[in-house]
């Protein structure tokens, strides 16, 4: 059983304690998610079964969509009305103001992560620091806002959608909307509508359902993990070539030459199938096609990043 759930994420509960509860569902040696939704928030979380949990580090590195809601006039010490309140305010701003803040952060901006986050400073958590009443000095980190469209403005909430790359704050693009401002503000509301591939079309709601139901439905659900890399190109290769890779062989130009997809560059990242279409491995190209001509054939093609058993 290996593979990945995509979990509609309810409000209250950690990413941690969905995760919990997906492996207890299914009862599974290992699980892990690839990218924390705080308490307050709902939506998309995948959930990685067994030997999908080597795919994380790749999934955790995709784009975000997310549905926001910030709360104008009111700043806490978590950026989020979770958070005890810091400050308030009574100034009142138009919508064009509100909308030209928003628009001012697409594209690459230097963010400082909340002082409650999960981010960890020498080995632990921001947040385990915050509540010592420690606050490290943490260096902005450049991310970028893709896309920010406002839905609705009914004062004093703002609702929009934005797309991001990883890492994104969204608490802190509210709380800094805010001093833009000059009121101040914090997140009321959060929906991951996306995570990379994973839609919210493809997400279960664990629900109150029996046990046996919950897993019923989290089985019918589960995502093969070659499909789950569909910006990946696919390289199937034989049973024998399977074992070899599986054994830790590095590709090299003669494995390649046979194989390779004319279009790959070096930086490229492929994944092996096998003829039941089941992952073997994920690659990254340290070639491009082009160049193989020139290359010995025991030159180094690819290296290999992950590999995966086969099912039994």
């Amino acid at each position: 059983m290996d593979g990945i759930v995509v979990i509609d994420k309810p409000a209250g509960v950690t990413s941690h304690d969905v995760v919990s509860e997906v492996k207890k569902i299914l009862g599974a040696k290992k699980a892990g998610h690839t990218g924390t939704l705080d308490p307050l928030a709902t939506g998309v979380l995948p959930v990685c079964i067994n030997e999908a949990t080597k795919l994380a580090q790749f999934l955790s590195a995709q784009n975000k969509t997310y549905l926001a809601t910030m709360l104008l006039g009111v700043q806490t010490d978590t950026q989020d009305t979770e958070g005890k309140v810091t400050e308030k305010s009574d100034r009142v701003v138009s919508e064009t103001e509100i909308q030209d803040a928003l628009r001012r952060l697409v594209g690459k901006v230097k963010q400082i992560p909340p002082a409650f986050s999960a981010l960890k400073h020498k080995g632990k958590p921001l947040y385990k620091y915050a509540r010592a009443g420690e606050f490290p000095e943490i260096p902005a980190r450049e991310v970028e806002i893709f896309s920010l469209n406002v839905r609705d403005i009914s004062f004093p909430y703002v609702t929009f959608d934005m797309s991001c790359s990883k890492g994104t704050y969204i608490r802190t693009v509210c709380s800094d909307v805010g001093h833009a401002l000059g009121c101040g503000a914090c997140l009321s509301g959060l929906r991951r509508l996306q995570s990379g591939f994973f839609t919210e079309d493809m997400a279960v709601s664990l629900g109150n359902a029996a046990v046996a139901e919950k897993k019923k439905e989290l089985l019918s659900k589960m995502l093969d993990m070659a499909e789950s890399l569909p910006t990946f190109a696919a390289i199937e290769v034989s049973e024998w070539l399977a074992g070899k890779l599986r054994s830790g062989f590095q590709p090299d130009v003669e494995m390649m030459r046979q194989n390779v997809l004319p279009f790959l560059a070096a930086g490229d990242m492929i994944k092996f199938t096998d003829s039941d279409g089941c992952l073997v491995a994920v690659a990254e190209m340290q070639l491009s096609a082009g160049m193989m001509a020139d290359q010995e054939g025991s030159a180094q093609a690819a290296r290999m990043l992950r590999v995966f058993n086969k099912k039994k």
